[in-house]
């Protein structure tokens, strides 16, 4: 049991410290379809408190599982920030764009978290493509086109980890980060949501 918890902190690690380091769409999509194949039959590749919600509102996995899934992404997530204030000697801080409103930039990251969550679950999800080979490649491509999108207007973190993990780290001016916290918390969640709802609706028979 403690390998899906392992391999949910080496994926999400490894995601947060590509897009600090280099803010990169096509590095970014790239190492997350990578870790995707290489943990996604252990612990389903979540990598992103998003998707844990949702699978957790799909009834997909527990509560004591979302739990603990979401504590570990978010350890992660302050890890690899760490070392990317060790290797740069600043924090990595994610933000929306130079004078881009809350609302803007919560609209761009429930947007496209929905669609992230979306291809998750009809990819890699559901037993009506269970066994496909692309679901890497799918949920990869997403998050590259997101970022290239909407990251110079929301900050394209579409995952609670990657926008709030770092933010955590500086912890001695957490009130000046409260705004961004609240950003890339309720607008990947309601991404989250709305796929989830959606999904139930249009996967009924």
């Amino acid at each position: 049991m403690r390998n899906k918890y392992i391999v949910e902190f080496i994926g999400t690690f490894f995601l947060v410290l590509v897009v600090a380091l280099s803010g990169n769409p096509i590095a970014i999509g790239s190492i997350l379809m990578a870790m995707v194949y290489m943990g996604g039959y252990i612990s389903g590749a979540h990598y992103n408190p998003a998707i844990s919600t949702m699978l957790l509102l799909q009834k997909q996995i527990d509560s004591n599982t979302w739990l603990r899934y979401v504590g570990v992404q978010f350890l992660a997530a302050i890890c690899a920030s760490a070392v990317y204030w060790w290797v740069k000697q600043t924090y990595f801080l994610p933000s929306p764009g130079s004078g881009v409103d809350f609302f803007t930039a919560f609209l761009m990251e429930l947007i496209f978290t929905f669609a992230l969550c979306s291809v998750v679950i009809h990819t890699a999800a559901t037993e009506k493509t269970k066994g496909n080979n692309y679901y890497g490649l799918a949920i990869g491509f997403t998050v590259a086109a997101g970022a290239f999108a909407v990251g110079p207007i929301s900050g394209g973190a579409f995952n609670p980890a990657v926008g709030i993990g770092p933010l955590l780290l500086d912890f001695q001016n957490i009130g000046m980060h409260f705004g961004n916290i609240l950003l890339y918390l309720l607008g990947p969640l309601a991404g989250a949501l709305a796929a989830s709802l959606v999904y139930t609706q249009i996967s009924k028979k």
